[in-house]
């Protein structure tokens, strides 16, 4: 069993913000694969289980709002008894320029507040992450993840949710190594 949480801010105010970019990934793979999302409050988030190449996947977004996600993360992983080894996280990255994606198998927070408390409550920095690129950063990081995606970054935006999908499809059925050579 494979959990594939994606980042993001619930509520209509943040739906399309930078910060929502692990959020759309999910919303767009639903819509094109036919799964739907089902708040699950003792989870701490929105739940989709389906079946990729048999395999049983849970897609995860955190209600906690960004900077607790892991707290969503931990619930679902001990629900579901999913190992670390086995999650992948989706999320923007104000440090990659828009249109850009990068796989990695571990590494530090980057100063990702949503990041951050998946390494606290999971107690590692090592689980697989698919970064999308928000960048490059205008003013204060605080606020320029909290703005809306410009009309032009949409649309450069839709054709890198479809390869973040792809790519996370390659990391589950291919592995990280063969999926960053392919992806990043």
């Amino acid at each position: 069993m494979k959990l594939i949480a994606g980042l993001g801010n619930i509520g209509d105010k943040y739906c399309f913000t930078r910060h929502n970019a692990g959020f759309m990934a999910l919303d767009k793979w639903s819509f094109r694969d036919n799964f739907s999302f089902k708040q699950e409050s003792k989870l701490k988030a929105f739940i989709s289980k389906t079946h990729i190449n048999s395999e049983d996947i849970i897609f995860v977004k955190p209600t906690t709002f960004m900077n607790l996600s892991g707290e969503a993360v931990r619930a679902v992983m001990d629900y579901y008894k999913i190992s670390v080894e086995d999650i992948i996280i989706i999320y923007d990255d104000i440090a990659l320029d828009i249109g850009k994606i990068r796989l990695r198998s571990s590494g530090s927070d980057g100063g990702h507040n949503g990041i951050k408390s998946i390494i606290k409550h999971i107690g590692t920095d090592k689980f697989n992450r698919v970064k999308i690129g928000i960048g490059p950063q205008i003013g204060a990081s605080e606020n320029y993840v909290l703005q809306n995606f410009s009309k032009e970054q949409m649309e450069i935006l839709k054709e890198i949710l479809d390869k973040t999908i792809e790519a996370s499809k390659c990391l589950m059925s291919e592995g990280i190594e063969k999926a960053q050579n392919k992806y990043n």
